[in-house]
């Protein structure tokens, strides 16, 4: 494997957006992740949806979408893409006084989906904080990796596991 280099920076050294005219299209996928660590008391506020600002994880969930789709205008080099495919999924732990969000995105196209997976994760993440901050000023936002990704010429890439507490 030859030494990598970052593409985004042309031979000067100056930032760029990549030319991605030449590539196939081909299926592509990602898969990112974000925990929200918060009290038992607020996940149990959160499942049972008594929060007064309303339903958490649906404004949540929309959020994390709504960004995917605009990732372009929020990173600066990356390309427009038309996503053909956004989930964002919650795993609740309440005795941990964790949410874990998973977001996936698809795309049939020449570039990656790795942002917008982790901006949808990220943002489904800051919302959850902004709903819960009124309970839990605390609240933090861990772990926001690329957990996995397929298509394109790199192929597939998973994430070994890391335990991030």
């Amino acid at each position: 494997m030859g030494t990598k280099t970052f593409t985004h920076l042309d031979a000067s050294g100056a930032a760029h957006m990549v030319d991605v005219a030449e590539k196939a299209a081909s299926m592509r996928q990602a898969t990112a992740v974000a925990t929200v660590q918060t009290t038992p008391e607020v996940v149990a506020q959160i499942a049972s949806q008594s929060l007064r600002k309303g339903d958490v994880l649906a404004v949540a969930r929309v959020a994390g979408i709504m960004a995917a789709k605009r990732t372009s205008d929020l990173i600066p080099l990356c390309h427009p893409l038309a996503l053909t495919k956004v989930t964002v999924d919650f795993a609740l732990q309440p005795e941990q006084g964790r949410v874990q969000i998973t977001a996936t995105c698809a795309v049939q196209g020449v570039t990656g989906v790795e942002m917008e997976a982790l901006t949808a994760a990220s943002v489904a993440a800051l919302t959850i904080h902004d709903m819960c901050k009124a309970v839990d000023p605390a609240l933090q936002i861990n772990g926001i990796h690329l957990h996995e990704k397929f298509g394109g010429k790199s192929g597939h890439w998973q994430r070994e596991h890391v335990n991030h507490g």
